[in-house]
């Protein structure tokens, strides 16, 4: 079996060098690493993630806390969690929360007492009134809205430039009736108020008048729910010629809801959804859609982890990164419908 000092010797480079390498420490220069990384593949040398983090007292897990893990865009986004943590040699271990505050403070205080070297959670429940929990002294990464300041990281979603850019794909689509289908908006910043906030911010920059009817409240972001409240529009008579869903989840409820009511996608009305699900692509018609880069998004998530694992303390300024994103154009707004 292979040791750091082969390694060290094939790329011939020292031994601290090679330990450098594999801490991704941010002082060796690209071409070394990379003749390091050569020598460790021709050796096929394995990091002992067992021993090394017994020596720095660690369990090489981290935990990841989601609201459901039975919706399509959580598992999408934990899969690529654990991607981004294999890729540095840790295992995740994935909790869920219900969307409920009082589980939320649970999954971030019992983090340290359940063995996790860090916590990314993707917090929803969370709001303005519940600061208090971003004291806490464990290394911690937030995904999702931004609801308050606090000393940890926080990866956040580009809800209103997104949603500005779906509603206005409609828009170019020649929708002139949008209808937005989201959950109830509050005083805390959320999926909704966020996405609400880009959908207007669309209509307007159109000249187009805003419609209390064409916002529609939904009691769940279920297929069930976008269903329903799809075929409820059509039965009321409600004039529309689009629809921007909060999730894709949704979405996929409004096709079956049209459907059921003799709606044609695209020809009578256009949908797009949030998220780009795997699903999406299969559909029929397949789903415009966001794609926020689930991949990138998990990749700066578990970096700054692990960047507050190895440096723990306040001595690292908490940082907030907005995420990328690219509207996918399938057969509901008008677009090509085989997947890619």
């Amino acid at each position: 079996m292979a040791t750091i000092r082969d390694v060290a010797k094939a790329a011939g480079v020292s031994a601290m060098t090679v330990s450098n390498v594999i801490n991704e420490h941010p002082s060796v220069r690209p071409a070394t690493r990379d003749k390091v990384l050569d020598a460790m593949a021709r050796l096929d040398y394995h990091v002992n993630v067992a021993a090394r983090n017994l020596r720095k007292g660690r369990t090489g897990t981290i935990g990841f806390a989601v609201p459901e893990i039975n919706r399509p865009y959580y598992g999408r986004l934990a899969a690529a969690v654990i991607t981004a943590a294999e890729r540095r040699g840790l295992r995740v271990s994935v909790e869920q929360t219900g969307a409920l505050v009082e589980n939320e403070l649970a999954a971030l205080t019992r983090s340290r007492n359940r063995l996790y070297d860090g916590l990314i959670i993707s917090a929803v429940g969370l709001g303005a009134n519940d600061a208090e929990w971003s004291k806490v002294d464990h290394p911690v990464v937030v995904l999702g809205e931004r609801m308050f300041s606090g000393r940890v990281d926080h990866i956040a979603m580009p809800n209103v430039d997104a949603s500005r850019t779906a509603t206005h794909h409609l828009i170019e689509r020649g929708c002139r009736r949008i209808a937005f289908l989201r959950g109830a908006v509050g005083h805390d910043a959320d999926v909704s108020s966020l996405r609400q906030s880009g959908y207007r911010q669309a209509l307007a920059s159109a000249g187009l008048a805003p419609d209390a009817d064409l916002e529609q409240c939904l009691t769940a972001f279920t297929m069930e729910a976008g269903a329903r409240c799809a075929r409820q529009m059509v039965s009321d008579g409600l004039d529309f010629d689009g629809v921007f869903c909060v999730t894709d989840t949704v979405a996929m409820g409004v096709l079956r809801g049209l459907a059921d009511a003799g709606v044609r996608v695209p020809h009578d009305v256009k949908v797009i959804g949030f998220d780009n699900v795997d699903e999406s692509a299969f559909l029929v018609p397949s789903l415009s859609t966001v794609d926020p880069d689930h991949d990138t998004m998990a990749e700066h998530a578990v970096a700054r982890l692990v960047r507050r694992i190895e440096q723990p303390g306040p001595a690292v300024e908490p940082e907030e990164c907005v995420g990328r994103f690219s509207v996918v154009v399938r057969e509901s707004t008008g677009g090509p419908g085989r997947p890619a």
